[in-house]
């Protein structure tokens, strides 16, 4: 049976760049306390849930989602399934997800896949819980998922989890330049302790609470790119180009090709370059494209999940 006939809700919702990351010191439950800035960035996932019976998922779209799960630790599938169980709804609901976030990137695309299936399967299936009612289930399925659903700029700390919305003007211009190494984030942590743990004569003991610096939250108030390029900073930038050397030189071709500043996003592989304007943007993008890396141009802020009118 074909899927004519049956109601489907289709919603988008961004990925995100960190702007600013901090990494507190590793507690004794093994996480560390974070402090960072995200912004939602013009490049989105969108999620079309259909009415079903059972939970199922799909993904089409230009990145290769073959080695992705489709069971239950897909995360999609548990938000839909979360939303249900809260809710006492019944039904399933058929997902497919048309990817264009990087898989394993630090841009929060899963994420994003679980923030448009919450929107998506609270209108579908008339649960009305609505973007505050989901804003606690988006929290126990992930750090990112909260601000998939909100958007915009906010800084988060606690485990990245606890949000605050930033005052933002203006839009900024980014290059995304794309890896083919996804890094696992587990992973680039556990570098970045053994990193402190080897150099901390020279870093000293690192706090137990981190918070965003003032520096960065005024560029981002007053829209100012110069001043946002020099108060950029990714604590798991060390980590990430200790267990993927390449992005370095990723890192200076950018830079030297007219970026005011690169990061690794997140915990990377993909690096994000802030410049002044779309012409520079596009530009960046060709020079990257030309040295054989994959880049998009995207701006950010940009809101949160969204139902796309059909």
């Amino acid at each position: 049976m074909g899927t004519r006939g049956l109601r489907s809700i289709t919603v988008r919702a961004p990925g995100k760049v960190n702007v600013f990351f901090r990494v507190g010191a590793i507690q004794e439950d093994g996480y560390h306390d974070v402090a960072s800035l995200y912004q939602a960035v013009s490049l989105f996932e969108e999620v079309t849930a259909t009415e079903a019976d059972g939970f199922s998922v799909r993904f089409s779209g230009p990145i290769d989602a073959s080695g992705l799960p489709v069971d239950d630790s897909n995360l999609a599938v548990a938000a839909a399934k979360l939303l249900a169980e809260r809710t006492g709804y019944a039904g399933g609901v058929a997902l497919t997800v048309l990817k264009r976030v990087p898989i394993a990137g630090g841009m929060g695309g899963g994420s994003a896949d679980a923030a448009a299936t919450l929107v998506a399967c609270d209108e579908l299936w008339g649960t009305g819980l609505g973007r505050s009612g989901l804003l606690p289930l988006a929290a126990e399925l992930g750090a990112d998922v909260p601000f998939a659903l909100e958007g915009g700029t906010a800084v988060g700390t606690g485990r990245g989890d606890e949000l605050s919305p930033a005052l933002a003007k203006g839009a900024f211009h980014w290059v995304l330049a794309l890896s083919d190494t996804g890094l696992n984030t587990p992973v680039v942590y556990r570098a970045l302790d053994r990193h402190r743990d080897e150099h901390v004569v020279d870093l000293g003991r690192q706090p137990d609470l981190v918070k965003v610096d003032t520096a960065v939250l005024q560029a981002v108030r007053v829209g100012d790119a110069d001043s946002l390029a020099e108060a950029m900073h990714n604590d798991l930038q060390v980590a990430a180009l200790k267990l993927a050397p390449e992005l370095t030189e990723l890192l200076e071709l950018g830079e030297s090709r007219g970026a005011l500043a690169g990061i690794v996003s997140g915990s990377g592989p993909t690096v994000a370059f802030l410049v002044d304007s779309a012409q520079s943007a596009a530009e960046l993008r060709s020079a990257l494209t030309r040295g054989g890396v994959q880049a998009l141009t995207v701006t950010g802020p940009v809101p949160g999940a969204r139902v796309l009118e059909g």
